[in-house]
């Protein structure tokens, strides 16, 4: 009987080594470390550095490609041409397909409006970055040729200016930045995503920019804030001016910036016109959210809105009901829809082939030093020039004496090849001086013509000098750059788009009465999940459903309206409201409140407080035997911040924290084995969050292990444990320490 295909491929089966699959040969086992670092981790590398982060020039791969081959193909000063041609001539660099070349141009097209300073001049629909569903038309109908602005980047770019790598299939050469001559990178935004990590560089006004970048290269110490006022958007808008965070985003790269919409109100026609929104949103998705606000029955103020924008611009028209105030309506609109939106800065950028997330004035030195190091070789390369003239001339010189006896050799010079030996050997010159007089033209064989070219020596000389001592003066470089900052600045600056709202409050808290107000019961579990569930959903309900191995750990019961504190691992607290949560049921596991609270990577809560009015005072205990006693209303906040640093003291781990309404006994024991009961009013309370509180239990190589709210009956002979005083190393106990815990 013959054997069928699955008993013949089991018999070649070899366990725990070379698997045979038939139709596919050997597949070999493989740890998936390795698996990781050989195929992963250059893919990963590649999207890193060559693909979706900018370099210090302000560009992606993907968009100097372009911006090169338009170079190449004359569209700097030429006509516009069709898109298509442009796609075409750019996959000889960038093989990876006409749509994403083109989707790559359409963004950076005068059109779309997605840049501060367009690098595209175009013709036809680029759709609008402010729009998500505006297509733009196919390649075949557009038009483009580079913006005025890009005679600035590629400056110089054939005087061996910048290095030239080869293509990928090595037929041409491409450059590896380019020489632009104001900083780019900060000038117009840019947003990519790498493997785990990402950068969003926001714009600012060019005319700010070169004026920061000018005042940095003469006082390291300049105060940014007073030049570089803030970012600038392309959609322009209103930012809510926070100079602190400006500031920490200048200091460190990151942090976020709140940008709200502009608006006109037309009393006639009692409708809302908003005309420039942020850069974070579009159209579509602002009126997407209000409808839904509508349909909920929060935005109830509103009888219609609708997109009305057209070839002046973009406009969004919200229809007011009779007697609505605008201004109100705006306020609420802000708080709930993307009118009000916050811009992350992430200020990634490769150096040297690194990604480094980078302040303002570090990204400002990394391009002063490229532009230094350009001007250096621009000069260096017009030196050589200037010096191989020089020489060539000073040969044209020495035959000026004589110019008969040059004529002579030539003449009686019988082999073309022994012209310039004979050259050589009559006027003293070498070789190339020797080419360059032998290939003079007969009509230029006269006196006149060379004494007007010798007389260029003198000035050559000067200019030669010249070069040499600014490649020897780097302040002279340095002023070579101001001074094409300043150039820059006045022939392409522009008025600032987005305006400032200063010592304006976040309008963020609602009114009261708009949240309902009804008893609720809290559940916090030990893995992160959060329940909200009312009494009478409770008492209908069955077992509580929970994550294996999880259980609850905190229970309040409270109202719809109560202010929840999070308490971090990371000594954050994040704050929420309990009305920012459905009410559920004991039959589902909640909300994962790491996700949704947005906490750090490897951050962990530890304690919920929920907080009806700030009153009544949070209790913290440390390992080093260290007692806090810290005021609620430290916690409270004006604004609707969702998150604090510096919750807590970072000194010792934390023990305990409880949340006290009056002054009470605690029993704290040690992992020394002693026990001690005293009265928090011994303790004064400090105003300051990360206070490190005072020594409470004197502890001698040990840690504090344990401390509760003390109640009658949890400790036999409690008196002898009281303390009147702290701090007190506590008294030995009997039995095992570990049973107070649970008594």
């Amino acid at each position: 009987m013959r054997k069928g295909k699955n008993e013949k491929s089991e018999k070649k089966v070899a366990p725990n080594k070379n698997a045979y699959i038939e139709g596919a040969g050997i597949v070999e086992n493989q740890p998936i470390t390795d698996t990781l670092t050989e195929n992963y981790m250059p893919y990963a590398m590649s999207v890193i550095v060559s693909r979706a982060l900018p370099e210090i020039d302000g560009f992606k791969p993907s968009h100097r490609k372009l911006l090169y081959t338009m170079y190449k193909m004359g569209l700097l000063t030429g006509a516009r041409t069709k898109s298509a041609n442009i796609v075409g001539q750019t996959m000889k660099l960038n093989p990876h397909g006409d749509m994403a070349i083109y989707e790559t141009m359409v963004r950076l097209a005068r059109g779309n409006e997605a840049l501060l300073h367009p690098y595209v001049d175009s013709k036809g629909n680029f759709g609008k970055a402010y729009s998500r569903d505006m297509s733009f038309a196919a390649s075949r109908y557009t038009e483009a040729k580079l913006d005025p602005i890009c005679a600035e980047i590629f400056a110089d770019i054939d005087r061996d200016i910048v290095d030239f790598v080869p293509n990928y299939d090595n037929s041409m050469t491409e450059p590896v930045l380019l020489p632009t001559r104001f900083p780019a990178v900060l000038v117009n935004n840019n947003v990519g995503i790498a493997v785990s990590m990402a950068s969003n560089i926001c714009s600012f006004n060019l005319s700010e920019v070169c004026e920061t970048a000018a005042a940095l290269m003469k006082n390291l110490e300049h105060d940014i804030v007073s030049t570089l006022k803030g970012p600038d958007f392309p959609g322009g808008g209103f930012i809510l001016q926070d100079e602190n965070e400006l500031r920490r985003i200048y200091a460190t790269g990151r942090g976020s910036v709140k940008v709200r919409s502009k608006y006109i109100y037309d009393k006639t026609a009692n409708c809302i016109e908003v005309t420039e929104i942020p850069p974070t949103t579009t159209i579509e998705a602002i009126i997407d959210k209000i409808v839904e606000q509508v349909k909920l029955g929060k935005l109830k103020e509103i009888s219609d809105v609708r997109d009305e924008s057209d070839l002046s611009g973009l406009k969004i028209t919200i229809d007011l009901k009779r007697g609505q105030d605008s201004e109100a309506v705006m306020k609420k609109l802000f708080r709930i829809t993307p009118l009000q939106d916050v811009f992350s800065c992430n200020f990634n950028i490769l150096v040297g082939g690194m990604p480094k997330v980078m302040g303002v004035a570090e990204i400002l030195e990394q391009w002063t030093d490229f532009r230094i190091t350009c001007v250096k070789r621009k000069t260096k390369f017009e030196l050589a020039r200037k010096k191989e003239k020089l020489h060539l001339l000073t040969g044209l010189k020495k035959i000026l004496l004589d110019i008969d006896k040059a004529i002579k050799i030539i003449r009686e010079t019988e082999d073309d090849a022994e012209v310039v030996p004979n050259l050589m050997i009559g006027f003293g010159i070498d070789e190339t001086q020797a080419e360059y007089v032998a290939d003079i033209k007969l009509r230029n064989i006269n006196k006149g013509y060379i004494l007007k070219r010798i007389e260029e020596i003198d000035s050559l000389k000067e200019e030669i000098a010249d070069m040499e001592d600014i490649l020897s003066s780097e302040r002279r470089v340095k002023q070579i750059i101001i001074s094409e900052l300043g150039d820059i600045a006045k022939k392409y600056g522009k008025p600032r788009k987005t305006m400032f709202i200063y010592g304006t409050e976040d309008e963020e808290n609602e009114a009261e009465e708009e949240i309902p107000d009804y008893p609720v019961n809290l559940f916090f579990t030990r893995e992160g999940y959060f329940k909200k569930i009312t009494p009478q959903s409770l008492r209908m309900s069955g077992e509580q459903k929970l994550k294996e191995n999880d259980e609850i750990i905190e229970t309040y019961d409270g109202s719809n309206r109560a202010e929840l504190l999070f308490f971090t691992d990371k000594f954050q607290v994040y704050k929420a409201r309990a009305c920012d949560f459905e009410d559920g049921k004991a039959s589902v596991m909640g909300d994962y409140l790491p996700v949704k609270l947005e906490l750090d990577p490897d951050e962990r809560i530890i304690k919920m407080i929920a907080a009806e009015d700030y009153s009544g005072t949070l209790v913290m205990f440390f390992e080093n035997g260290k007692c806090a006693k810290v005021p609620m209303a430290s916690f409270e906040t004006k604004t609707r911040r969702k998150k604090l640093a510096n919750a807590y003291n970072d000194g010792s781990p934390l023990v305990s924290m409880t949340l006290i309404d009056g002054d009470c006994e605690f029993m704290l024991s040690s992992e020394a084995g002693k026990v001690m009961i005293f009265n928090t009013v011994l303790i004064l309370p400090k105003a300051a969050r990360d206070t490190q509180g005072v020594q409470v239990m004197r502890l001698t190589r040990a840690k504090l292990r344990s401390a509760v709210k003390y109640k009658d009956g949890m400790i036999k002979d409690a008196d002898s444990y009281r303390t009147k005083a702290v701090p007190v190393a506590g008294t030995l106990y009997d039995e095992d320490v570990d049973q107070l815990k649970f008594v």
